[in-house]
């Protein structure tokens, strides 16, 4: 079996990544999964400064998933390439690097200070999608303009770029092109929805900002959608399933609607090797059927 996949100009080994803020920064799920066996570890966001992140409660659980407001927290990216990285790269991991910021600025800072990270650092996913940090109005990806010069202001990281999307707008489609146009290499479809949720003794709220962002095996339906929207409306630009992955058919999905490649996210909190066995599901669903590469699945409808 061929497991290699090809994101724009970045080759991996294997078709499986860890997604951004659900497995830490990658070193932690190392007791429970060889990192170097998944496609990459995607670390969760990281700012050009430490961020605090938002008030407790952060995380509940729901009926197929759960909501969060951890508001991307992060000990910054200067932190994470002198302490974080190495171990991590230790390991065999490829990494993608996650980034965020509060303005084209931040977002242009954070990108140039990983200019000089090493090899194993394969690309950068720009993440313009996050439902959390000051609600509705912080969310880059629904503004098509913004979302372009944020990908513009990037272009000093020195490698392949992925912007990370939001299914919470009805101009996905728009946003993909426009973030192509503007120098990504491939867009991430989806991150987290928005939800809400109310505690039945308190009556208060679960979180401690209020609303959040939705994740989990409901979502995945929502996801597929995304996926398949955009590859339908841009078939030559690369997307990245992620969204309520959390076996092998899931993964297979996302290939079916249009996916180069796909993440295992909020499933790694019930089970840390859930991507490792997302990737081996995947595997022998093709297998079985005679496929040869996976990344033949993409061809199949």
């Amino acid at each position: 079996m061929d497991t290699t996949v090809t994101i724009g100009s970045v080759m991996l080994d294997a078709p499986v990544m860890m997604a951004s803020g659900t497995a830490g920064y990658g070193i932690e799920m190392a007791p429970f999964v060889n990192l170097a066996s998944l496609g990459a570890v995607v670390t969760k966001s990281l700012a050009p400064f430490e961020w605090a992140g938002n008030p407790a409660p952060r995380i509940h659980p729901t009926t197929q998933g759960m909501i969060n407001a951890v508001g991307l927290q992060g000990p910054g990216i200067e932190h994470w390439l002198v302490n974080v990285l190495p171990p991590l790269v230790d390991t065999g991991a490829t990494v993608v690097c996650s980034i965020w910021g509060r303005s084209l600025a931040d977002y242009q800072v954070a990108a140039e200070m990983l200019a000089d990270a090493p090899p194993e650092v394969v690309a950068v996913e720009v993440n313009l999608s996050c439902p959390n940090l000051e609600g509705r109005g912080a969310i880059f990806a629904h503004d098509i303009e913004l979302s372009a010069a944020v990908m513009a202001a990037t272009a000093g990281c020195n490698r392949p770029r992925w912007a990370k999307l939001s299914a919470n707008t009805d101009r996905i489609i728009e946003v993909a092109a426009a973030v192509h146009d503007a120098g990504a290499e491939a867009v991430t479809c989806v991150n987290t929805l928005l939800g809400l949720a109310y505690d039945p003794d308190s009556l208060a709220t679960t979180l401690g900002v209020g609303g959040g962002g939705y994740s989990g095996r409901a979502i995945h339906p929502v996801a597929v959608r995304a996926v398949h929207d955009v590859h339908a409306a841009l078939p030559d630009l690369p997307i990245i399933g992620v969204g309520g992955v959390a076996s092998g058919w899931d993964a297979v999905e996302m290939f079916l609607a249009g996916a180069s490649a796909v993440q295992v996210g909020t499933a790694s909190f019930a089970n840390p090797r859930a991507a490792a066995n997302v990737q081996c599901e995947l595997v022998n669903w093709a297998a079985e059927r005679g496929i040869a590469r996976v990344a033949d699945l993409s061809a199949l409808v």
